[in-house]
């Protein structure tokens, strides 16, 4: 039981930290600190989107229009905490 609970605590962690490098990433690109067209950034940036948004896309459905702002982000960073940070914990807890 702890092994599985270690293997889903690092996929959880690793995906925190590229939600982070994709959050951050969207400031820099918006702030004009990053710039699209230089290959290595565009190539990063296309292969974050494409890894985020399967995980992104339900979520946008669900939520309502909000314009220009993109909560999808925030609330799947959100489910990404709250599992690695309290439901996982509480399941270990459980099952021993």
């Amino acid at each position: 039981m702890v092994m599985i609970y270690e293997l889903l605590k690092l996929v959880l962690d690793v995906v925190f930290f590229i939600m982070i490098l994709h959050i951050v990433m969207s400031w820099l690109i918006t702030f004009n600190v990053l710039n699209l067209r230089q290959p290595l950034v565009a190539q990063l940036w296309d292969g974050l989107n494409r890894l985020l948004e399967p995980a992104y896309a339900p979520i946008r459905r669900m939520l309502p229009n909000t314009g220009a702002i993109d909560l999808a982000p925030l609330v799947a960073f959100l489910i990404v905490i709250a599992l690695r940070d309290i439901i996982l914990p509480r399941l270990l807890l459980v099952g021993i």
